[in-house]
């Protein structure tokens, strides 16, 4: 459902060669006012894809203030409610904060381990969110289900325990956000929530 940005990861043969350059990490449109982007240009923004946004922001993407400045407001505004500040947190902000909760420092192209996972109670996570279960899959949480990520869509659906602790693929900011107002756009495989 939409495109990412993590910086040029191709060289000048367009192959790709790092996970990311940069920390602007954002969650775009795939179709804006007829821009069209080459998927592997050496020396300009790679493109990603996302199955949407659940899975965008649990990668530690945000919505892109551009194509998507509705979506980009609510995050920023629902964000800034969470850390309690009376003005709005500026972009740069918040791709700091997420910056500092997506990765620890590594190199090279495989950088799953590297991924910071945290904890939190279950039944206190909002809907939106992306945690990893017992077997490591990672499950969308909607209402009271969990659903399993395929590259096709949620499925698997399971019930959602009342209580326990989750281990948390969505970084911290992003799980404020959907705490504080933040509407993801889910894949229809997920819906209703």
């Amino acid at each position: 459902m939409f495109t990412g940005n993590r910086g040029c990861v191709v060289d000048d043969h367009e192959q790709v060669v790092r996970h990311h350059a940069g920390s602007l990490w954002i969650i775009c449109q795939t179709e804006f006012r007829g821009w069209r982007v080459a998927l592997a240009r050496p020396h300009r923004w790679t493109p990603l894809f996302f199955l949407d946004d659940a899975v965008a922001l649990a990668a530690g993407h945000r919505p892109c203030a551009t194509c998507r400045r509705a979506d980009y407001v609510s995050y920023r505004d629902s964000v800034t409610t969470a850390l309690g500040h009376d003005q709005p947190v500026r972009a740069w902000e918040l791709d700091r904060l997420l910056a500092t909760e997506r990765l620890a420092r590594g190199r090279g192209l495989a950088r799953a381990g590297d991924r910071k996972l945290w904890t939190s109670a279950i039944a206190g996570l909002p809907d939106g969110t992306v945690m990893v279960d017992h077997a490591g899959d990672p499950r969308l949480v909607a209402g009271d289900r969990l659903l399993r990520f395929t590259f096709d869509g949620w499925t698997e659906p399971i019930d959602r325990p009342h209580a326990g602790i989750a281990t948390v693929l969505t970084p911290p900011t992003s799980v404020a956000a959907l705490a504080n107002g933040f509407r993801p756009t889910l894949h229809h495989s997920a819906t209703p929530l």
